[in-house]
């Protein structure tokens, strides 16, 4: 894999796990946020995600490049691979987008990680819209290696041939997807999720026997709203949003409980409580 200096924008969850992943691969990475506080919290939760990394397998080399924080955007200017990883709104996407690509050369790839709004929406907000390319990661992104990448109407074949050599030179494997609001993945886990907090809320299950009947009878690793704790109840939030206002589709009106619990700060895993109490991962 060619040697790259990549950019990763937003230190938060996704964010630093990203950049756990480059910087695991070799690749040095600057990761920049608007808050130095966030920063300084990223830089161990990398060091954490590396630990964890090898503790799983996931990652079997020892040549961790280096990690640049910064809370100025130009530092990013001789990027060749800048990875958007900020707050699923949509607005604060495109700001971001169009200060970085205004910065970067021409050849530089922008990679939006966007969870439901159409890579489409957002090029139109950049300096070169065929050079952005949609790249959803799971999370945590080094131990889950398929990469759902979205082909934006714009998208170049050089741009998804330079996304693909990036992302399998990290040992991911990339199924590559139209676009559209939510793509594949939370097209589907979204609406998914939502069903899950409503029956919940009902009474019908508790979140523990709803998982248990996804990981029991289909199989699933983990079940809707252990899934939902995981990706953060706020995030799960803004994308359902995203995706009823982009579709019609009142099935994504986000469902009482998980207002309530996003409300009250119970985002899941990165406060410490959400369907579940989270101990020590406050």
């Amino acid at each position: 894999m060619k040697q790259r200096h990549v950019a990763v924008l937003g230190a938060g969850v996704m964010g630093s796990a990203i950049a756990a992943l480059a910087v695991g691969n070799g690749l040095p990475v600057t990761l920049v946020d608007v808050d130095r506080a966030v920063l300084d919290r990223a830089r161990g939760e990398v060091t954490r995600h590396l630990r964890l990394a090898r503790l799983m397998g996931a990652q079997t080399g020892t040549d961790v490049a280096e990690l640049r924080t910064t809370v100025d955007l130009s530092d990013v200017a001789d990027a060749d691979v800048v990875v958007e990883a900020v707050t699923e709104l949509a607005d604060v996407k495109a700001k971001v987008l169009a200060e970085v690509s205004a910065l970067v050369g021409p050849e530089a790839l922008v990679l939006t990680n966007t969870s439901a709004i159409p890579v489409d929406e957002l090029a139109g907000s950049v300096a070169y819209p065929e050079r952005t390319v949609g790249a959803h990661f799971m999370n945590p992104p080094y131990l889950i290696k398929t990469v759902e990448v979205v082909r934006g109407p714009r998208s170049s074949e050089a741009a998804l041939a330079v996304a693909r050599d990036f992302l399998t030179g990290m040992g991911r494997e990339v199924v590559v997807v139209g676009d559209g609001p939510g793509f594949v993945i939370n097209r589907v886990l979204q609406r998914m999720i939502n069903e899950a907090a409503r029956i919940a809320d009902e009474g019908l299950a508790t979140p523990e026997e709803i998982d248990l009947l996804f990981t029991g009878c289909l199989g699933h690793r983990t079940g809707p709203l252990a899934t939902a704790d995981l990706i953060g109840l706020d995030n799960v939030v803004d994308s359902l949003r995203v995706l009823r206002d982009r579709t019609g589709d009142q099935g994504y009106e986000p469902s009482a409980l998980l207002l309530a619990k996003v409300a009250d700060g119970d985002f899941g895993r990165k406060t410490g409580r959400g369907f579940y109490e989270h101990r020590g991962t406050k």
